[in-house]
Formats: C-alpha cells, sequence, structure tokens
C-alpha cells in the first residue's frame, strides 16, 4: 500500500517550506477560494442541485484532496463536466442516488490507484479527451440558454435536440432584463481580467449583478426564488440506502469514476507542465477516491480536479498542497458568514458564469487542430463529440476508446516498414567524434498516444543537457495528434530554454503531418532534415552561429 499512496503534502512537510513559499501558498489558497465560490454554486445549480450542495463539495472535497493528494498544486471541487452526469442522475435516482452512486464511484476511484490503474490515462488519445470535452462544452451551454434569456419553461427536456426545439418555440417569451444581465456577467467575466488579475472577473460580476438586481429590484428569477434559504452550516447527512436497488448504481458509479480520474489526472499533468514536476497518479486517483467517499457524508456531489482552478493556484505562486488547503478553509468561512445572502444572486448571471466555463472547456482551437490531422483522429473525435452530445458520455468514452484501439490496429497492419536501413561508415565516424554540445535521441516504433507522454518527457529531460538535440525519426512510421502535441510542448519547452532541435530522417507521410501541423514551421525547414549525415553537419553549423 505504501508504495501505491504517497501524499505529496508529506513529501513537501519533510522536505521544508521556506517562509516566503508559506505565504505565496496561503495568498494563492485565498485567492483560488474566491474563485472557487461562483464556480462551485453555478455547477450545482447547472446540476439540479441547490447551490451550498456545490460549495459543500469544493469545502469537504478541495481540502481531501490537497491533503491526501499525489499532486503538489491540485485544486479538487466540483467541476463543469460533471454537470451533465450529475444531472442526468438526480433526474433517474434521485438526490439520494447521486449520493450513493458517488461513494460507489470513490470506492472505485480508491480500487483504481491501489491497482496501479493511473498510467492508464495514456490509452484516451487527445482528439478523443477533445471530442468529449467540447460536447460537454456545448451541452453545458444549451443547458444555460432558459436562464440566460429568463425564458419561462417549467421543466427543459433532457435530450439535446428537443431541448433546442423548446428553446425556440418559447423565444417570445424572453425577459430583456435577464439577457441584459447575462451580457453583462460575460463582458464582466471575461474582461475584468484587464484591470486586475488577481480578483476573478466572476467574482466581481456575480457581485455588482446581484447588487444591481437587489437595489433596483428587478424582475428577474433568483436563487432565492427557486431554491428558498440556503443553510450556512455543514452537517454530516447520511443517504437512505435501499440495499435491494444497489444494482441501479454501478452503470452511473462507473461513469462518475471514470470521468473523475480522466479529469483529475489530465489537471495534474497539465498542472506538472506548469510547474517542472511530476504527480503521483496512483495516489491521486486514491486521494480522489477517498474525497468521493467522505464528502457525500455531508451532503455534497461528485468531485475531481478543477484544472482551471489549480492553473489560477499555480498562477498565483502556490508550489505546495498548503494552498489547496487554504482554499478550502476561504470556501468555508465565506460560507458561514456570508452564505445567506447567496439567495440574492441572479440566476440569468450565474448563466452568464457558465457560458464563459462552457466556452473555456471547449477547446475549440484543440478541435479545429484535430480536424486539420489525420482522417483517423478526425473520425474518433466527430464520433466522441457527437456521442457526447445526442446519447450519452459513458457511451461516447466507450466507442471513442475502441474505435482508438481498432483504428490503430488497422494501422499497424497497413505498416510495410523497411528494417535493412544501416548508418553508413561516414556518418558513423561522425558520431564518434560528435560534439559533446550536441545530443541525439532516437525515437524507434510509432509516435501515438500510448507513446507520446513517455516520449516528450524523454525529449524535455534529455535536450536540458545540450545545446542542440537531434531527434532520429527513421523509424517513426506514423504520428498522431496525439504524439504531435506532445511533440510540440516538448520543442517549445527547449527552444524556450534556449535549446535548437533538429529532426532527422523523418519518412514522407510523417513528414506531412509534421508539415500540416506546423512542427516543421516551429523547428524551422532548415532544421528538418532527411539524413543523420546532414542533421550532424546542420548541428555543428547552428553551434557556430
Amino acid at each position: 500500500m505504501e508504495s501505491v499512496f504517497k501524499p505529496k503534502l508529506i513529501t513537501v512537510l519533510k522536505q521544508g517550506i521556506g517562509r516566503e513559499q508559506l505565504i505565496k501558498d496561503i495568498l494563492s489558497g485565498i485567492i483560488v477560494g474566491i474563485v472557487a465560490l461562483p464556480l462551485a454554486i453555478a455547477f450545482a445549480v447547472a446540476s439540479g442541485v441547490s447551490p451550498e450542495k456545490g460549495i459543500i463539495t469544493a469545502i469537504v472535497a478541495g481540502f481531501l484532496i490537497s491533503l491526501l493528494g499525489g499532486s503538489r498544486v491540485q485544486i479538487g471541487g466540483p467541476t463543469g463536466a460533471f454537470i451533465v452526469i450529475v444531472y442526468g442522475i438526480v433526474a433517474e435516482y434521485g438526490l439520494d442516488g447521486l449520493l450513493l452512486s458517488t461513494i460507489m464511484a470513490g470506492v472505485l476511484l480508491v480500487l483504481f490507484g491501489i491497482l496501479r490503474l493511473g498510467s492508464l490515462l495514456k490509452f484516451f488519445p487527445h482528439p478523443l479527451v477533445v471530442g468529449f470535452t467540447s460536447g460537454i462544452a456545448l451541452i453545458i451551454f444549451s443547458s444555460q440558454i432558459k436562464d440566460a434569456l429568463g425564458l419561462s419553461i417549467d421543466k427543459l427536456p433532457a435530450d439535446f435536440i428537443r431541448k433546442w426545439q423548446m428553446y425556440i418555440s418559447h423565444m417570445d417569451g424572453i425577459n430583456s432584463i435577464a439577457l441584459a444581465l447575462t451580457i453583462a456577467t460575460i463582458l464582466i467575466t471575461v474582461y475584468f481580467k484587464k484591470v486586475s488579475t488577481v480578483i476573478p472577473g466572476s467574482f466581481v460580476a456575480i457581485l455588482l449583478i446581484t447588487s444591481a438586481t437587489y437595489i433596483f429590484d428587478l424582475n428577474v428569477a433568483t436563487i432565492g426564488s427557486l431554491y428558498g434559504t440556503i443553510p450556512n452550516s455543514i452537517s454530516i447527512s447520511i443517504p437512505d440506502i435501499n440495499w435491494s436497488n444497489i444494482g441501479y448504481y454501478f452503470s452511473p458509479a462507473i461513469t462518475i469514476a471514470l470521468l473523475g480520474g480522466i479529469e483529475s489526472l489530465l489537471s495534474a499533468v497539465v498542472a506538472d507542465g506548469m510547474i517542472g514536476s511530476n504527480h503521483r497518479s496512483n495516489t491521486e486517483l486514491i486521494a480522489q477516491g477517498i474525497a468521493n467517499i467522505i464528502t457525500p457524508l455531508f451532503g455534497g456531489i461528485p468531485a475531481t480536479g478543477a484544472i482551471a482552478r489549480t492553473a489560477t493556484n499555480i498562477r498565483n505562486g502556490a508550489r505546495t498542497p498548503i494552498a489547496g488547503m487554504v482554499h478550502a478553509v476561504t470556501l468555508l468561512l465565506i460560507m458561514l458568514a456570508f452564505g445567506k445572502y447567496a439567495t440574492l444572486i441572479p440566476m440569468s448571471c450565474l448563466a452568464g458564469v457558465l457560458i464563459v466555463v462552457a466556452y473555456n472547456m471547449s477547446e475549440w482551437r484543440s478541435f479545429v487542430g484535430v480536424l486539420r490531422g489525420e482522417v483517423f483522429d478526425i473520425l474518433v473525435l466527430i464520433t466522441t463529440f457527437l456521442l457526447t452530445v445526442l446519447l450519452d458520455l459513458t457511451v461516447a468514452i466507450q466507442v471513442g476508446v475502441v474505435l482508438s484501439a481498432l483504428l490503430f490496429m488497422k494501422r499497424m497492419a497497413d505498416l510495410k516498414p523497411d528494417i535493412n536501413k544501416s548508418i553508413d561508415a561516414d556518418v558513423m565516424e561522425n558520431y564518434a567524434g560528435l560534439d559533446p554540445r550536441i545530443g541525439i535521441f532516437e525515437i524507434s516504433g510509432p509516435f501515438f498516444f500510448a507513446s507520446a507522454k513517455e516520449y516528450g518527457e524523454i525529449i524535455r529531460s534529455l535536450g536540458q543537457k545540450y545545446k542542440v538535440l537531434i531527434i532520429r525519426m527513421r523509424h517513426v512510421p506514423f504520428i498522431d495528434h496525439t504524439g504531435v502535441k506532445n511533440l510540440r510542448e516538448a520543442i517549445r519547452s527547449l527552444q524556450n530554454a534556449g535549446i535548437k532541435v533538429i529532426l532527422s530522417g523523418v519518412n514522407p507521410s510523417v513528414a506531412e503531418t509534421l508539415n500540416k501541423e506546423r512542427i516543421t514551421f516551429l523547428v524551422g525547414k532548415a532544421n528538418q532534415l532527411p539524413e543523420f549525415s546532414l542533421a550532424l553537419k546542420r548541428a555543428n553549423e547552428v553551434l557556430l552561429e
């Protein structure tokens, strides 16, 4: 057990935290707590549960994930990705069904960690992740149109197409005040960062819009008019368990566990890239599992690592789990002192905040980038996206993974590699007398989603030792979009450190992909050469420049 569960907090405390860093962590935690407040409320309301459940989740789960997790800077809590799932579970199984499903999902996550399944993240190709993330973003956006326009609709259908049919049939009932508040919220949320990068625009928007609604007694729906009073306390709430129906909750539990595991590890990977650290994936899964077992006992909803809040935490100087724990305590103090005022928040204001969240989640640039790539990647992207929007997220992930595996097998079956190539004597002589400032790394085999992360990390790590790094790609039969993404990130990281990268022996089909994805432009045409001898010659020229 010890080998799979090693919380980063223990490691950090053993190493010691300097006074200056401790202050940075505390300040960052306070800022992230303020950032998390409007999002926690908005995510809860959009999920079909009362607002305080989002705040409770951010407090309890946020504290536990930082206390026990495998990342230095991960911020845990409710996220936009869960809105679709939670809403569907509450509609079908009720609140107790959601709480029980979340506890079961937590148990599954702990088992994932104990069984060392954290490394399986690499088997989720980038087009699949972009596909379901973009699909979730579109569903979130669609779910907010009613409140954004102030439409009087008693119950929205869950189906995406019928939902939009309902909107269109009610367009004559738009509340102009609600629409104005939504637009104002979006503008403040997006553009307030030009005034301050410390105070979040969503927090400012909620303060200003709520104050205006109260002062001018505007005729719009508020949290209070829909949900009544909001408790400003936390207490243990054991869900009512009907053991005869326990099997019904297994399917939603798997969905929560899969999405929670994927999103938390993706967030941890993003954080690693920002701070130059390495998270412990299995420890992170166990921490996420424990958080999802305990949080429902306080009435909370599913939680996972939040990429946007984690990035905010890093940008404000946090480098230890202390920041995430302070973020949870900050939210607790805000809830105890000001929770009752949350009833005044207009629903159109929350809709504006969530529309911005949906836009940021959409990854439209990545979506367009995949569409410019290989036809197989495009097929995975579009299939996953459409299944997420029109059918079910769980089905989308399952079909996407199976489709990726099938297409990979077809690619491998179509390969006819030439294994008889060798380095000529002249090149071997140059290799023997190599300038110590030149490094060489050879990639053998397909540069695809299963190997992309490892290759990217090795390139980044190895390249730091040299002035010029030659990446030999003569035995790379193909590269997919995930491979391109990791190669691009590794090259940019080295270039930012002043290290030149030269690509050698790229075959025509891979060269076409690199050109289409602008990797050739990134390294420079002069630094992508067909033969190793030419690459060595170019490396020596670069050293003289």
